[in-house]
């Protein structure tokens, strides 16, 4: 059945205004809010498949003993990998109006996944202090099970800050996953120290914004997550 261009213009009361500003600004204009998003779209596939590419690259961290050279630098390629599909899905989703439930719910489970298993993996092999595992991935729990908390009063989106911590992590985990030493093992210890440090922060912040929202009711307003 086919749609007819008055068709168009009845669902969309501004679209002549719409396309006007799209053509000038050369940006994507999303769909209305009623328009159903499909599941399997771009965005989607990049989250499933950096969930897919976390257990290649446990394979590839642990394999040769966990110290061999050509696999350090394959773990190290498949951790950059899934990293960029992080950034560029939730881009698309926003850009093209793909925002659906299970992105909302499977994004920061990928990214979870992919952190954690980093650290667990560099400390189980001695590249890493236990403790720094224990304070990253304790805080993405506790701000994980605050989140399911106060779900049902508030919703607290993340901010900059979040963001910032979860560059610094993956930056971190970058370098110390490559087999160097001497100042680039150093460099990549300061930098994870840098997120240990903003790991902590953003989580007191979270803790602050989620009672203001328990307490009060509605939704809070977070610079991190």
């Amino acid at each position: 059945m086919s749609v007819q261009p008055e068709e168009i213009d009845r669902r969309w009361p501004d679209a002549g205004v719409l396309r006007q500003g799209a053509e000038r600004s050369g940006s994507f204009v999303a769909p209305p809010a009623d328009t159903a998003v499909p599941l399997m779209n771009i965005a989607n596939v990049l989250t499933m498949a950096r969930i897919a590419i976390v257990p290649l690259f446990v394979a590839a961290l642990f394999a040769g003993g966990g110290h061999q050279t050509g696999w350090r630098i394959a773990a190290a390629a498949l951790f950059g990998l899934a990293a960029i599909t992080d950034r560029f899905d939730g881009q698309l989703a926003r850009k093209y109006g793909l925002v659906t439930d299970f992105g909302k719910l499977a994004d920061p489970i990928a990214d979870k996944a992919l952190i954690g298993a980093a650290l667990i993996g560099l400390s189980v092999l001695g590249d890493l202090a236990w403790w720094i595992t224990l304070v990253i991935c304790g805080r993405e729990i506790g701000v994980t099970l605050l989140r399911l908390l106060v779900v049902r009063r508030g919703v607290i989106p993340a901010g900059r800050g979040g963001k910032l911590k979860t560059l610094v992590q993956s930056l971190a985990i970058g370098v110390l996953l490559l087999p160097l030493s001497g100042g680039f093992e150093a460099a990549g210890m300061a930098l994870m120290y840098l997120a240990v440090v903003l790991t902590v922060v953003t989580g007191l912040d979270y803790v602050g914004q989620a009672a203001r929202v328990w307490f009060a009711g509605g939704s809070g307003r977070a610079r991190g997550a």
